[in-house]
């Protein structure tokens, strides 16, 4: 049984409610004052494409950009990941964090 969001415009009250979506349509038609509120995103499902396919080109598309720049947050999650790399990438950090607090 699906849970639904009300709001009451006279009061302003919100709430969730556990009902059958013909009890929703039934008990929303019965008070005009009560409106539905969007509980989020629905989830989607596709069964077409390759997704590891699709998943391997986007990190290969983001490994490109973060080798473009290096020193970004991008680069921490999709950069090289060598000793050397990781190494220079926290040394850039340490030295913004200690000129950051200079420029302010």
């Amino acid at each position: 049984m699906p849970t639904y969001r009300f709001k009451n415009e006279d009061t302003g009250e919100e709430w969730e409610q556990f009902m059958w979506i013909a009890e929703r349509d039934e008990f929303l038609q019965n008070n005009p004052n009560i409106t539905p509120l969007i509980n989020g995103a629905p989830g989607l499902v596709t069964g077409t494409g390759d997704g590891l396919k699709q998943t391997g080109q986007f990190n290969e598309i983001m490994s490109r950009i973060a080798e473009q720049n290096p020193y970004s947050p991008l680069a921490d999650s999709f950069g090289k990941k060598d000793a050397t790399s990781v190494k220079v990438r926290d040394a850039v950090k340490k030295v913004k964090q200690k000129i950051g607090g200079a420029l302010e």
